[in-house]
């Protein structure tokens, strides 16, 4: 698996469902997304900018907390 699977264009829901130790990070931002009925349709960086947080650093933190599933 390469070292940083989750980039700004996956589907944040997608991003939960294959990585739920995901979930704490969104929550920790405030982030609506668990539960959301539009997360199926937002990418994590739509997401990010929706909630006022810096993109990368929002990717960093998620991939930094992801289990290698390989």
């Amino acid at each position: 698996m390469e070292k940083n699977p989750i980039a700004s264009d996956m589907l944040i829901d997608m991003v939960m469902r294959t990585w739920p130790e995901t979930i704490p990070v969104i929550l920790k931002h405030n982030m609506q997304c668990v539960g959301c009925p539009l997360a199926i349709f937002h990418t994590v960086s739509y997401a990010a900018k929706e909630h006022n947080i810096d993109v990368i650093a929002l990717i960093d933190e998620l991939n930094s907390v992801i289990t290698d599933k390989s």
